[in-house]
């Protein structure tokens, strides 16, 4: 009976270890920031919806408050929602703490549809065919207040994945794929 108690309280742990794994970002440091509450403030420039709400409280995501932030990020073009993956909103929430900025993120592009994503190639081959938009992991933002460079570097710091910066158009691009960078115009 001793070993069945161990295992399960091993397996317990191994299971405890991997969702703190899943809810962890890359820019927490302390369990103090593992189980801080986490907000998102996001401002929709097409639509002019906003989200400025906790996500993430006690160590665990909220689930209405992801819904609403996934309706705000929703692909303006077509109305089509799609699940955004949390730790997007964790990477957001970090790069935030970075700037120790209260503005809200503007959002230029949240989720897009693969029809909404086609039609933009078609007229920009730039645009990434297979899109992290399209997978609800990626969100194009600037920050008013905020040099575009700054924002930038603050991304890169966080090591949360993709990064692309457009200083001409205004933007800087976040995603959670692999991390990696990028120039655009």
């Amino acid at each position: 009976m001793p070993n069945l108690v161990r295992r399960r309280d091993l397996l317990r742990f191994g299971a405890a270890a991997g969702l703190a794994a899943i809810t962890t970002p890359a820019w927490a440091r302390s369990i103090d920031d593992i189980l801080a509450p986490r907000r998102a403030v996001l401002n929709n420039t097409h639509t002019g919806e906003a989200f400025n709400e906790v996500y993430y409280a006690d160590g665990a995501y909220i689930p209405d408050a992801l819904a609403e932030a996934t309706r705000v990020m929703r692909d303006w073009r077509t109305g089509d929602e799609h699940y955004i993956d949390p730790t997007l909103f964790d990477a957001l929430h970090g790069i935030r703490r970075r700037l120790e900025t209260a503005a809200p993120f503007l959002i230029i592009s949240g989720y897009r549809s693969p029809r909404t994503n086609a039609m933009l190639r078609k007229h920009d081959h730039a645009v990434a065919e297979h899109s992290q938009h399209m997978l609800g992991k990626a969100i194009d933002i600037h920050v008013e207040g905020v040099e575009l460079a700054n924002l930038r570097d603050a991304a890169l710091d966080l090591g949360a994945g993709g990064v692309g910066y457009y200083p001409v158009s205004n933007f800087i691009h976040v995603d959670t794929g692999r991390v990696r960078q990028w120039r655009g115009a």
